[in-house]
C-alpha cells in the first residue's frame, strides 16, 4: 500500500510537494479508509482537482515514472539512452528528487531518488525496523573518484554486480536480474502500479487498446466475468460482453488467432452482436478503464488515472469508484488516484481526499489536499464551496 510520495523540480512542479494517503485519528472510519502497518490509516481514493494546465497531470506522473524505473529501466535504456526526467524549465537546477513510504505485508519501505537526465545521482531504499528507518541500500555518486559509492546492509546484491550498474538505471531494477529476493519483492509490488499516465503525459486511447484489453480479460476468465457485470451495471444498453476468438489475416498474409471482444444487446427473443470498436466511446472507454482497475483490485495494487472521467456519464465515474470502497470487490484495499473535472466528485469524498492543484504566473504549480485549508469542515457542502472559488484552484475564465 502507498503511504505517500515526495517529488521536487519535476515538470511543473518546482517545490518539493507531497502527496499523502494518511489520515489522521479524528477522520471518520468509512470504507473510503483502510488501516495499515504500526495503526496507520490510508486513504483508498485520492482525487485530483484544478483548471486545465494547471498541473494535475504532473502529479500523477511521479508515481509513473517511479514504476517505470523500479521495474523497466535496466532492461529498456540503453547505456548512453538520457533518463525522462524533466526539471521546472525556470529553475536552473538540473536533479529532480522523489521520496516514496509504501507498504509491503505489513513492512513499511522508504525509496528516495536524485537523479537528472544523465544519471542517478542518490538511490536508497530503507526498511523501518524499529522506530527509525535502517537502509538495506544507499548509491552515491562520487564526482571526484567518478563512480558510484554502494553500501548495503541486508540487501543481498553481490558487490561486483552492484558496481557495474549503468547510471541510468535503478539498482533495484538491475538487482531483480540476478534475482535478489528483496528487488524482485519491489518488482513485484510497483508492478501492481496499473496506469493510463507514464512520464510524458496520458496514453491516448486507440484501438489496440480494445485488444490488449481482450488478450488480459480472456487469459483471466474470472476477470473477465466481473468486467461483464459491471459493463452491464453501468447502463449501456449491454446485456452480456463476449470475447471470441477469430482468424485474423494482417497485411503481411500472414493469419493469426485473436480474441475479438462483443458488445451483446438482447430484446425479447432478439440479439445482436456488435465488434466493441463499434460501441460508443463511453463503452469503450469503460472496457478500457476496467484493465486498469479490476487486476489491482484482484491483487491489492494502486491505479493511477488521468481524466478519469474522459468519455463517461458522471454517474459511471461514481459507480467504478464505489468499488474501491465495496471490500467485497476490494479484500486486498486496493487504491486509486485520479485527476478529474467532475466536480460532482467532492460529494462523495472526505476532505482528507481531495487535492487542488494551480499554477501560478511563472508557470509553478502548487499543490495541497483540502483538509490542509483551515476551517473546512467535514459537513460542508464540499463541492458548492469549491465552485464558489471558497477553496481556490478553480478555472479564471
Amino acid at each position: 500500500m502507498l503511504h505517500y510520495f515526495k517529488f521536487k523540480n519535476f515538470f511543473s512542479i518546482a517545490e518539493e510537494t507531497e502527496v499523502s494517503f494518511r489520515v489522521g485519528p479524528k477522520t471518520p472510519k468509512t470504507d473510503l479508509i483502510c488501516s495499515a502497518a504500526e495503526g496507520a490509516r490510508l486513504s483508498k481514493l485520492m482525487a485530483i482537482i484544478g483548471a486545465n494546465g494547471s498541473g494535475k497531470t504532473n502529479v500523477l506522473k511521479p508515481l509513473a515514472f517511479l514504476r517505470w524505473f523500479i521495474c523497466d529501466s535496466f532492461s529498456s535504456k540503453k547505456p548512453d539512452d538520457n533518463i525522462p526526467v524533466e526539471p521546472h524549465f525556470f529553475l536552473d537546477e538540473n536533479n529532480s528528487e522523489f521520496k516514496m513510504v509504501f507498504e509491503i505485508e505489513g513492512q513499511l519501505y522508504r525509496y528516495n531518488l536524485i537523479v537528472n537526465r544523465r544519471k542517478v545521482v542518490h538511490e536508497a531504499l530503507f526498511l523501518k525496523t524499529s522506530k527509525f528507518f535502517s537502509y538495506l541500500f544507499r548509491r552515491d555518486w562520487d564526482e571526484t573518484k567518478d563512480k558510484y559509492l554502494i553500501r548495503q546492509q541486508k540487501f543481498g546484491f553481490a558487490v561486483k554486480e552492484a558496481e557495474k550498474v549503468r547510471p541510468n538505471a535503478s539498482l533495484i531494477s538491475t538487482a531483480a536480474q540476478y534475482n535478489v529476493s528483496c528487488a524482485l519483492s519491489l518488482v513485484k509490488f510497483f508492478s501492481r502500479f496499473h496506469s493510463n499516465v507514464d512520464y510524458g503525459g496520458r496514453d491516448h486511447f486507440e484501438v489496440e487498446d480494445l485488444l490488449k484489453a481482450t488478450e488480459f480479460f480472456h487469459e483471466w476468465p474470472d476477470i473477465k466475468q466481473r468486467m461483464a457485470n459491471i459493463m452491464c451495471h453501468l447502463d449501456l444498453g449491454l446485456s452480456d460482453v463476449a470475447i471470441e476468438k477469430h482468424e485474423i489475416t494482417d497485411k503481411t498474409g500472414d493469419t493469426r488467432e485473436l480474441p475479438i471482444p462483443y458488445g451483446i444487446h438482447r430484446k425479447a427473443d432478439k440479439e445482436v452482436r456488435l465488434p466493441l470498436w463499434q460501441e460508443s466511446n463511453g463503452t469503450q472507454r469503460a472496457y478500457v478503464l476496467l484493465l486498469k482497475m479490476l487486476p489491482a483490485l484482484a491483487d491489492g495494487g494502486v491505479v493511477i488515472i488521468d481524466e478519469m472521467e474522459a468519455d463517461m456519464h458522471p454517474e459511471m465515474l461514481t459507480t467504478l469508484l464505489e468499488m474501491f470502497m465495496d471490500p467485497d470487490i476490494n479484500p486486498h484495499n486496493a487504491q486509486i488516484i485520479f485527476t478529474c473535472h467532475v466536480h460532482e466528485v467532492l460529494n462523495i469524498l472526505d476532505k482528507t481526499q481531495i487535492l487542488l492543484v494551480e499554477k501560478d504566473k511563472d508557470g509553478m504549480s502548487d499543490v495541497w489536499r483540502l483538509d490542509e485549508i483551515q476551517g473546512v469542515r467535514r459537513d460542508d457542502n464540499l463541492y458548492a464551496k469549491y465552485r464558489a472559488g471558497a477553496y481556490g484552484a478553480v478555472p479564471n475564465f
